[in-house]
């Protein structure tokens, strides 16, 4: 580990241990976060610290599931993210046939986690106000709720007006399928889940990637909660938007045919309309 990434966990060392309170006791909840080992193992550091600045009155417990790297080498940090407080699970090679690979991440640390109550974010995600968003999560559970999520916007993105253009095209069609075709619009950086309520679709293969939690959930007949304040608003990262209206055009393409592929799964992830997608590992 080089020493910038020392320097980071030594800093929120203390913050984990206060957040998970007693370790006799079961955590309120389980916090989430799949970790690609070739991408992601210091870039995870940057989410948890904005975690441990929670002030609230709950209990949680920080879940890494890190995955992606070889059966005979895994990365040192299972160690040593373990001995600085999180729970750390490794699986070399997490992709199950029929999902995004990142989602197969997800679900493998949702089973793996302490609680029933599990929120879950991405490892390039930032918090501004973690307090206000857990506490917030926290009564959605405490309402019953099965699935609760809140705004999503970007740090780190290009100032270019292609780059403006794709996320406004982006957060207009989040808004539609949200306001107008009442979808829900759960996405894998940010959002909470009861995991007695998920588990049961997940295993009936009526899920496939983050973007079916949503609406699975509330077809199932649960309660899904959502909330645009801008206090509860995650941040993931714009790094990969490098602008081009060309780009732009093929992402608009992209994404109406990935919402109506991903949004159509069935029960038989060989037979659902988004199968081809989910048949290679590619994200």
């Amino acid at each position: 580990m080089n020493g910038v990434a020392s320097e980071k966990l030594e800093a929120i060392r203390d913050g984990l241990a206060r957040l998970r309170g007693d370790p006799a006791a079961a955590p309120e909840a389980s916090i989430v976060v799949p970790v690609n080992a070739q991408t992601d193992l210091q870039l995870v550091l940057g989410v948890v610290g904005d975690i441990v600045v929670y002030g609230g009155p709950h209990t949680f417990e920080v879940l890494l599931l890190v995955n992606n790297f070889p059966a005979e080498k895994p990365p040192a940090e299972l160690e040593s993210y373990a001995k600085a407080g999180m729970e750390m699970r490794g699986i070399p090679n997490v992709w199950r046939r029929g999902e995004a690979v990142c989602f197969s991440a997800r679900m493998a640390g949702i089973r793996a986690a302490s609680s029933e109550r599990v929120i879950s974010f991405d490892a390039d995600t930032r918090i501004p106000d973690s307090s206000s968003l857990l506490d917030w999560y926290m009564e959605r559970f405490d309402d019953d709720a099965a699935a609760a999520y809140t705004s999503v916007g970007h740090y780190d993105a290009r100032p270019l007006w292609s780059v403006r253009a794709r996320l406004g095209a982006h957060h207009a069609a989040r808004w539609f399928k949200r306001e107008v075709l009442r979808i829900p619009t759960t996405r894998g950086s940010n959002y909470a889940v009861d995991r007695q309520a998920l588990l049961p679709l997940y295993d009936g293969h009526a899920l496939a990637d983050d973007l079916n939690v949503g609406p699975a959930l509330k077809a199932a007949g649960g309660h899904v909660v959502y909330s645009g304040a801008r206090r509860l608003r995650v941040l993931t990262s714009g790094r990969k938007f490098h602008g081009g209206w060309l780009k732009l055009a093929r992402y608009l393409r992209y994404r109406l045919g990935y919402n109506r592929r991903v949004l159509g799964t069935s029960k038989d992830p060989d037979e659902s309309p988004g199968a081809s997608y989910h048949r290679t590992p590619l994200r």
